[in-house]
């Protein structure tokens, strides 16, 4: 690790995902190009009674194959066996020997949103109906949103840099981010990044619900999730998480290891304006892109592809498009932007590292995944958002945006790699 920073370039070499329409990576990206959608009516609780009864949940989830015995899977909060699973998949699709690997040099950042919110729930109801003497000597350990990072590296002996981010729907993002800047500085030679999120449950749509954020679609929850269209709603709640293998070029070189693409830049900028809206006109997300465009050494032109946080929100979709276009100028009639959230739904802390898989495999496949469910373009979402159906493209750059309450923006940057 002699490197400067400026000189080591971070590449990505594995994959893992847990969504609603896939449990590992060729399934997820296989329905998001054939237009599937894993929006339905909530199937995990009795929803009549509330405003938004649909969701993007995972179906048929099974644990066991990450996490070490029975007895681990009973103390994990629901979003921490998602994040343990997605970074054991990304481990075995990295390829990377841990027998032979220096564990000190190898990191993991798996943020969530929200953390155990399930847990929380539970166990209130344990101190309300049974006195404090009942609750689980687990409950914190289960329901701190650093959980999913701690458990993956304590399961594989990875002792590098390890903590959690908490940014709303921008977590996976900014986890990816610091990550990149990590091996960048030379503190490690391999991390495991991105998030996880489990809040389908009644508190958590109830307080999206309060909020007026979510989708009222009841009767469509197929087309519920429309992201740029002037019929959206607002958005679906989904879960799940992904985790991304980042490595220094040199280390996955040595190895001989499969590089999807390069992870070259990195933004992360405040709005400082309210605890929801975005900034007029997309403000901090154009700041964000730019400094993911400088940080990557690329010119606007240079990108082919925006992989956009496009919720399917009145006022998040409009914001966006505006940033993109003060971004991008002339080159944003150019530009590709599609959203995948009509197909997962908004996986919230999970959604960047998601999104940013589906930037690595449009990049690998030559596929750029549509924006389903737009069927009636909004006059203020005026770009090419490849509607409906997926588009060939050979894509060289992608930015992938994330925006989360609290006014929190993170770009990611993806080139094709090239030695």
């Amino acid at each position: 690790m002699a490197s400067h920073p400026s000189e080591r370039r971070v590449v990505i070499t594995g994959l893992g995902v847990v969504s609603p329409v896939g449990h590992d990576a060729d399934t997820f990206w296989s329905t998001l190009v054939t237009g599937g959608c894993g929006v339905d009516r909530i199937s995990g609780f009795d929803a009549a009674t509330f405003d938004c009864q649909i969701a993007a949940e995972v179906r048929g989830f099974d644990p066991t194959p990450a996490l070490p015995s029975p007895k681990e899977i009973r103390r994990t909060d629901r979003f921490s066996q998602f994040g343990v699973h997605a970074a054991w998949q990304a481990l075995k699709d990295s390829g990377i020997n841990l027998e032979q690997a220096n564990r000190d040099a190898i990191g993991v950042i798996i943020g969530s949103g929200i953390g155990g919110l399930t847990t929380t729930t539970e166990q209130h109801n344990v101190l309300l109906n049974r006195g404090p003497g009942r609750l689980s000597p687990f409950m914190i350990p289960m329901l701190i949103g650093n959980m999913a990072s701690g458990l993956f590296s304590m399961y594989h002996g990875l002792r590098g840099p390890n903590f959690a981010t908490c940014s709303a729907c921008a977590t996976a993002n900014h986890a990816l981010g610091e990550a990149w800047r990590t091996i960048k500085m030379g503190d490690a030679d391999m991390m495991f990044a991105g998030g996880a999120e489990a809040a389908v449950i009644p508190v958590g749509i109830g307080g999206f619900c309060a909020m007026r954020a979510l989708s009222t679609r009841n009767d469509d929850p197929k087309h519920a999730s429309r992201p740029f269209d002037a019929d959206r709603d607002g958005f679906v709640m989904g879960e799940g998480a992904a985790v991304l293998a980042l490595e220094e070029l040199e280390h996955a070189k040595a190895r001989g290891a499969r590089i999807y693409c390069e992870l070259a830049g990195y933004g992360n900028t405040a709005d400082a304006h309210h605890l929801t809206a975005p900034s007029p006109n997309g403000e901090g997300a154009a700041r964000c892109m730019n400094m993911a465009l400088r940080n990557a050494r690329l010119n606007r032109e240079d990108i082919t592809y925006v992989n956009a946080h496009g919720t399917s929100t009145p006022q998040g979709d409009i914001a966006e498009t505006q940033a993109i276009k003060a971004v991008f100028g002339e080159h944003a009639k150019r530009l590709v932007v599609s959203s995948t959230k009509g197909a997962t739904g908004h996986m919230l802390g999970a959604a960047g590292a998601v999104e940013l898989i589906a930037c690595a495999k449009a990049i690998e496949t030559g596929i750029v995944p549509p924006t389903i469910n737009l069927a009636t373009p909004d006059p203020q979402c005026d770009l090419d958002y490849v509607p409906n159906t997926a588009r060939e493209l050979r894509i060289n750059a992608a930015l992938n945006n994330s925006f989360g309450f609290g006014g929190h923006n993170a770009t990611t940057l993806v080139t094709r790699f090239v030695d």
